[in-house]
């Protein structure tokens, strides 16, 4: 195998890293802000379009199909053109979908808006991943990760933070049109940072990195690994849970517990601003590749105990917060260990391809999410969401140790 084969193909300053660190975290930060544009404002949508939560949940599983169409696509057009352009006409959809939405005259225009929104919102993790394992160091890239969770959940936190507030004082659409402004100025940040977001494209004829994975970097051949489909298992559970967390959780503790809606709204800000922290410390776990699943296994489970005291324990109202933001953290360590899962299972120059499949695993799981736990609110039942988080989180904890198993099965051959 050539250097070049085996590392990412840029040289390393640890400045030139943290920038490509900082304009990768930032699309990602955009991304995420922008799958949290309606759940914050479904008190105002629900009686502005005289709709269910099922309806209202609808909107999110047509976002999440499409984004998860989109993304499973993506991969290998990254892998052909590079990540640059996808990356930019990404972000000029979201932003062009935010408006849209806040023009919106019915639920129909909202559902054609959101297909706008979950194409924009598919080209994300092939980009960020193939930015991020080209351009980065690979003694770095547990921090990279690290960023990379950080800001997505920033851009999380971000969404209820910014959008509660300017409808509580303008109205709702004034919230999303501020949403797009906001997604214009990222797009602006990061044209005019385009030179550090592009690489030399590998070559078709490059060496193999072995004979199994040579094979796997074929167009179609990666699908054959084990441990890819294991990972996409694991990020579509991953997803059930995180659709529930932040779409239909802060109103099932709010029923539960007597929590003020303002409080409610702010739960979710306080479960991302938890999780971005938890990440930093999960970076510095990560450092030791071998320690993924188990410090997965950890922080998932922790996660699951707190879901179940939210549900079922009689918890205070001002201690509703508090166990949302423990929970992130838990959530939030093991978040570039998780990431870290998938680039053991990646074969060489397939990366693209493989984050494209993979984390089509997160939209499809957060489309399926609202067709569990919306039937739950509108059949009155909160403790059952909570259940339903904790009973998923547990699968999840299998799902990673699969992982493992199904890696050293697939690497077992190549070895003889």
């Amino acid at each position: 195998m050539s250097p070049s084969a085996s590392s990412p193909s840029v040289s390393h300053s640890r400045r030139g890293d943290a920038t490509v660190m900082a304009l990768v975290g930032l699309a990602h930060c955009a991304s995420h802000f922008s799958q949290l544009l309606l759940p914050p404002l479904f008190p105002w949508l629900k009686d502005a379009f005289h709709a269910s939560y099922a309806e209202l949940g609808l909107l999110l599983t047509v976002f999440f199909i499409v984004s998860c169409s989109v993304q499973a696509l993506s991969g290998f057009v990254v892998d052909r053109f590079g990540p640059r352009p996808i990356l930019f006409g990404g972000i000029a959809l979201l932003a062009a979908a935010a408006f849209g939405l806040a023009a919106s005259p019915s639920y129909p225009a909202m559902l054609a808006f959101v297909v706008v929104a979950g194409i924009g919102n598919g080209v994300f993790h092939p980009v960020d991943y193939t930015l991020l394992n080209r351009k980065i160091h690979p003694s770095r890239l547990g921090h990279a990760f690290s960023v990379h969770g950080i800001t997505g959940s920033l851009g999380w936190a971000l969404a209820p933070a910014m959008l509660v507030p300017i409808a509580l004082a303008f109205s709702w659409r004034v919230a999303l049109a501020s949403a797009g402004v906001l997604i214009l100025a990222v797009l602006v940040v990061l044209v005019a940072n385009r030179a550090q977001l592009t690489f030399a494209l590998v070559s078709p004829a490059a060496p193999k990195a072995t004979p199994a994975h040579g094979r796997a970097a074929a167009s179609f051949g990666f699908l054959a690994i084990p441990a890819v489909w294991m990972c996409f298992g694991f990020f579509f559970l991953y997803a059930v849970v995180l659709g529930g967390i932040q779409a239909f959780a802060p109103e099932a503790a709010r029923q539960l517990h007597a929590v003020p809606t303002r409080w409610a709204a702010m739960c979710l800000t306080f479960y991302m601003v938890a999780a971005a922290c938890g990440m930093v410390v999960g970076g510095f776990a990560a450092a030791d590749p071998s320690r993924c699943e188990r410090i997965v296994a950890i922080g998932f489970t922790a996660a699951a105990a707190i879901a179940l005291t939210i549900g079922y324990a009689p918890v205070v109202p001002s201690a509703v917060p508090v166990l949302f933001a423990a929970m992130g953290l838990a959530a939030g360590i093991a978040g570039p260990s998780r990431d870290l899962i998938v680039k053991r299972s990646s074969p060489e120059n397939a990366t693209g391809r493989v984050y494209g499949v993979v984390y089509s695993g997160l939209d499809i799981g957060q489309a399926f999410a609202p067709l569990v736990f919306a039937p739950l609110l509108d059949l009155h039942r909160p403790a059952d969401v909570w259940l339903g988080i904790a009973i998923v989180q547990a699968l999840m904890i299998t799902t990673a140790v699969n992982v493992r198993r199904a890696r050293r099965t697939a690497l077992a051959p190549a070895a003889a």
